[in-house]
């Protein structure tokens, strides 16, 4: 496993890779949660950190890779990507579960919490990725909520 560093060039960002294993999304969460408080936009850690859990179980479930790259990139002020990258060209579908179905969630779930998410095929591989909108400046989450009464 090698530390967590900061991006030399391009969009700053993080990066890590880590053992293809479900214990790895503890250690993804980590590193999304950093950075995205580093970079003074913690009102999107939850959505963030469940993002990228469900993409390592996508990759642990669906690849047969030994590790993954995890990548936390701030795209523009106010688009962060999160992604997981794999050995694997096989391209990421959404389930169509069944009620009683307890997998072929997590896309439709990444779906839910991201702005857009998608994947890129690279001569070895690929990066799936989720996209989070920053809240404008001007609008902060508490003035967009109903106030108790």
């Amino acid at each position: 496993m090698t530390s967590a560093r900061p991006t030399a060039t391009g969009a700053p960002g993080y990066t890590e890779t880590v053992p293809c294993e479900p214990e790895s999304a503890r250690h993804a969460r980590l590193l999304v949660s950093a950075a995205l408080n580093t970079w003074g936009m913690g009102e999107l850690a939850e959505a963030g950190t469940l993002i990228v859990s469900e993409l390592i179980n996508n990759a642990v479930d669906h690849t047969r890779c030994r590790v993954v790259r995890v990548v936390v990139r701030r795209e523009a002020d106010d688009v962060i990507r999160i992604g997981v990258a794999d050995k694997s060209r096989e391209t990421p579908k959404p389930g169509r579960p069944h009620d009683d179905s307890e997998d072929g969630r997590g896309l439709l779930l990444v779906e839910t919490l991201s702005w857009r998410w998608g994947y890129d095929l690279y001569r070895r591989g690929k990066l799936v990725w989720a996209e989070l909108r920053v809240p404008d400046a001007c609008c902060p989450a508490h003035l967009l909520t109903a106030p108790d009464l």
